[in-house]
């Protein structure tokens, strides 16, 4: 019988590079997106069901993980991809994106997450994958809440690990650096208010510093190989940096205090 995986946010990017490889390496894979209407190149690979999953709402979660245990029997992998970036100056941003940040990058997790366990509670097997950020051990400016969740999953997949291992399961947390894809402008959510004249030249620094990077980035197929690797690995091990620049980065800060990794970071974005 082939594995299956389920992935949350496979609309693009990462989470559709992700379905595919898992497809394309024999697995069955139940692809899941907020909205499912124009999806047509998942739909028509072999072994792959494509799914309504919003990760902010509960019944939506447990009804694509019964819809992928109907279709294929069992779940071995869950990859918790989907995820969303609220950045700018905290004084600046909206009540409502403070929350949304939260309840995708952490509730969200934590609600996919606690809807496998049982079935692989009784399977005494399965693998969580976590699809963190370098962001989830470094900051970038302007990026509280954004790092602030990733710091968030890094805590709860790090003591997620002891639980996991008593029904047999594990959890991997996969560090990507900067990506390709759209995320600086699909997921990536600005708020800014120029009446604010103290932060303005902050936002046009981190901004400016922000789009190179990421140009910079890889291919979320390079990053897929990552979480594939993760997905299947049979060690004890924890995490996965992912990319040439999340490598360097992690590095660079691991080798560094917190004065002299946070001083090269402000050199890096041109901040006084």
């Amino acid at each position: 019988m082939s594995n299956t995986v389920l992935v949350t946010g496979t609309s693009t990017g990462l989470g559709r590079a992700t379905a595919k490889l898992f497809q394309a390496r024999g697995w069955n894979v139940i692809a899941t997106m907020r909205s499912t209407a124009t999806e047509t190149e998942l739909t028509a690979l072999e072994n792959v069901l494509v799914t309504t999953l919003d990760v902010t709402d509960p019944a939506s979660v447990q009804a694509a993980v019964a819809a992928g245990l109907d279709r294929f029997g069992r779940i071995d992998v869950l990859v918790n991809n989907a995820g969303y970036g609220a950045y700018g100056p905290l004084e600046a941003t909206p009540q409502e994106k403070i929350q949304r940040q939260f309840a995708v990058n952490v509730l969200g997790v934590l609600s996919t997450t606690q809807a496998v366990l049982p079935h692989f509670r009784a399977n005494g097997s399965g693998t969580v994958v976590n699809v963190s950020s370098v962001g989830g051990r470094i900051t970038f400016p302007l990026g509280a809440l954004y790092h602030g969740s990733k710091f968030a999953l890094e805590g709860l997949s790090e003591a997620l690990q002891y639980e996991l291992a008593a029904i047999g399961a594990r959890v991997k947390i996969v560090e990507p650096g900067g990506m390709t894809t759209d995320f600086g402008g699909r997921s990536l959510d600005f708020s800014n208010d120029p009446a604010l004249g103290e932060y303005q030249q902050l936002v046009a620094d981190t901004l400016a510093g922000l789009g190179p990077m990421m140009a910079a980035g890889s291919a979320p197929e390079k990053i897929a190989e990552v979480v594939y690797a993760a997905a299947t690995d049979r060690t004890d091990r924890l995490r996965f940096e992912a990319g040439a620049d999340a490598e360097q980065i992690l590095a660079a800060r691991r080798a560094a205090g917190d004065e002299g990794f946070y001083s090269t970071m402000k050199a890096q974005f041109g901040l006084g």
